[in-house]
This record gives C-alpha cells, sequence and structure tokens, in this order.
C-alpha cells in the first residue's frame, strides 16, 4: 500500500491560507473536525514561510486566490518553486477566473468556491487525495 502524504492516521497537515480571519478560524475548526491539522496563514508572505519550514509536514494547501498584498498567484508559484509536486487547492469568493483557471492548467489540483459547506469541502479534499 503506498503511503500519500496528504492522508495519514491524522488525517495529514494542511496549510489553509486566507486574509479573512472568520474563514481562517472557520476553515480551521471545519477541517480540526474532519481529523486534519491545520496551520493558518493570514498573508502570502506568512503562507510561504510556515510552508518553507513544514513543508515535509504539510499535504495540501487551501489558498484564497484574492489576497492583499501578495496575490494568490505569486503564493502560488513560490509555493510550487519550495516544492513542485505541491497539492494546492484554490479558492475564491469571486468563482473561476482567468489566472485562477491557468493555475489549475498548471498543476493546481481543484478549486472550491467560499462560501463552501462541510460537504463540499469534504468531497473536494476526497477527490484530491484520491489523485
Amino acid at each position: 500500500m503506498q503511503h500519500d502524504d496528504t492522508q495519514s492516521a491524522d488525517g495529514g497537515t494542511i496549510l489553509l491560507v486566507d486574509d479573512e480571519e472568520m474563514v481562517l478560524e472557520v476553515g480551521a475548526r471545519v477541517l480540526e473536525k474532519l481529523n486534519y491539522t491545520v496551520l493558518k496563514a493570514e498573508n502570502g508572505r506568512d503562507a510561504i514561510a510556515l510552508f518553507a519550514r513544514h513543508s515535509d509536514q504539510i499535504g495540501l494547501v487551501i489558498l484564497d486566490m484574492s489576497m492583499p498584498g501578495m496575490s494568490g498567484g505569486v503564493v502560488f508559484e513560490e509555493l510550487r518553486k519550495l516544492k513542485p509536486d505541491v497539492k494546492i487547492l484554490l479558492t475564491s469568493g469571486y468563482g473561476l477566473d482567468g489566472q485562477t483557471r491557468e493555475l489549475l492548467a498548471s498543476g493546481g489540483c481543484g478549486f472550491i468556491q467560499k462560501p463552501f459547506t462541510i460537504a463540499a469541502i469534504t468531497q473536494k479534499l476526497s477527490e484530491i487525495i484520491q489523485k
């Protein structure tokens, strides 16, 4: 049986990146209820720093595309430089735009629109883990 680093006995570790504190808090609680360990970053710079320190543990990044300062697209590219095969689930309250479609084509592993339900995120995580 092959080991998949997004799923372990404890569910694995997810880096959740969003500039909205409410999304971080609620998202982390939902993911923890689904048995994941969650690292939270409220901006791109923090996300890259956390990922650099914990890339061996992080099986998936859930990345908001619309953040002030450093956009989700820039963060995506920086994370891919650190670990080219990192699984990144893109999220936005605005739906699929051109940049998001490009990132999906260049290695993003999925998209989920905010706000998302527990059922929707559970389904999306299941799809990603099976890839």
